[in-house]
């Protein structure tokens, strides 16, 4: 409990007879210490058993007593022992203000003890005793600054292992593992439901921004999010409540501008829990690969799955490609560019050859010759429904699959 500034002559004697009178009553210093502790705050008696917090009081009150009198370049054994007590309360999770309130605390029972042992009509004492006062609280505040300063260190550190163990199992989430125990550990470690509806969202990122971290948790309009930052792309698990959708998770995704711009983003369909994390990541990410690069927006792997079908099988694609398109991949990229131009528009528009024309800047008369010299070229008719659907599927693994002409 003292400081070891240098001190000399009688002072100094009368406060190591006063520190050395004190030892004896330790144990009842100690028990009066644990009484008040538990009258300012139950936490203490939940966090530390009662035998173990009074041993280490114990400890801990001698210690800084003895400190007092031990010569000036002796160790600091008190603030060594107030490292280990930080460290020992922050693992524990003590509150930290309740740390510093027990150095406090037992400070002053320390030194009203010093001056009681002091007052029974020996003056010159307690004087000496006073004047000693600004080197024993100046060591009570060293204590509990040393005790702080390990606990806060002590506290970083149990966060980043957590949000290690946290990310870790993320991640053996969102890769599918099935070890024995994994959910579970999962749900705890993230602060989740093992079993409800999840979705998952997966993010094309261009850059970074303030969601650039290894792990975060958000919680918006009902949905509860856990981003997690990989290197070409953000994987996002949402909870999505009783009430909740993915209309509704769509909805707030784009309200809140998530994807947009370059990029884009796929959403999985709707999972029974967080085993099924690993299945949800891959659909969503399928569902992003329908998205062409320079696309913005979320998009819902239910919404797009023939195209998911196309984007998931880049063998197929490539033939399918080659077989309806054969002919068409041998004209000039130019001439090539506007034909398919004009089918895309024509499908977006649901087979209005008026509304596409509107889109496109020309006439109505030059959308159906560019579409008939389309069906010249690939020996199919857009008034064939499997034509119709090989034409438009051939389209898009044009666009989306690398090596054809498309982005990827």
């Amino acid at each position: 409990m003292g400081g070891r500034t240098r001190r000399t002559g009688h002072d100094w004697k009368l406060l190591r007879e006063a520190c050395v009178a004190l030892l004896p009553r330790i144990p009842e210093l100690v028990d009066e210490h644990l009484r008040q502790l538990a009258e300012h705050s139950p936490a203490y008696d939940r966090v530390l058993p009662y035998d173990q917090h009074w041993r280490e009081a114990e400890e801990a009150i001698r210690i800084g007593i003895e400190t007092i009198t031990a010569p000036r370049e002796s160790p600091r054994r008190d603030l060594e022992y107030a490292r280990d007590s930080g460290r020992r309360r922050a693992g524990q999770g003590l509150p930290l203000d309740l740390l510093v309130h027990s150095y406090r605390n037992a400070g002053y029972l320390v030194w009203d003890a010093l001056l009681e042992g002091a007052s029974g009509g020996d003056p010159e004492r307690l004087a000496a005793l006073m004047r000693s006062a600004t080197l024993v609280w100046s060591a009570v505040d060293a204590q509990a600054v040393t005790a702080s300063d390990a606990y806060r260190e002590t506290e970083l550190e149990l966060r980043r292992r957590t949000d290690e163990r946290a990310q870790a199992l993320l991640d053996a989430l969102l890769e599918g593992q099935s070890a024995p125990g994994l959910a579970a550990r999962a749900a705890a470690g993230l602060d989740l439901p093992e079993r409800g509806p999840y979705a998952v969202v997966v993010l094309r990122v261009e850059r970074r921004g303030e969601r650039d971290a290894p792990h975060r948790r958000v919680q918006e309009a009902g949905f509860r999010f856990v981003w997690r930052m990989r290197t070409d792309c953000e994987v996002g698990v949402v909870a999505l409540g009783a009430e909740a959708g993915l209309d509704g998770l769509v909805a707030l995704l784009d309200r809140l501008g998530v994807g947009a711009g370059p990029g884009a983003g796929g959403v999985s369909p709707v999972v029974d829990g967080l085993a099924e994390l690993g299945q949800a990541r891959r659909l969503a990410e399928l569902a992003l690969r329908t998205c062409p690069a320079d696309a913005g927006g979320v998009v819902r792997f239910d919404r797009r799955m023939p195209t998911a079908l196309v984007v998931g099988q880049p063998e197929l694609a490539g033939r399918l490609v080659a077989d309806v398109f054969g002919a068409l991949l041998a004209l000039e990229p130019g001439d090539r560019a506007v034909l398919l131009e004009t089918l895309d528009a024509w499908l977006d528009c649901e087979g209005s050859a008026g509304r596409a024309a509107g889109r496109l800047y020309c006439h109505r008369n030059t959308v159906f010759n560019r579409l008939r010299r389309l069906e010249q070229l690939t020996s199919r008719s857009l008034a064939r429904p499997r034509d119709l659907i090989e034409m438009t599927l051939a389209l898009d693994a044009y666009r989306l699959s690398p090596g054809l002409g498309g982005v990827g």
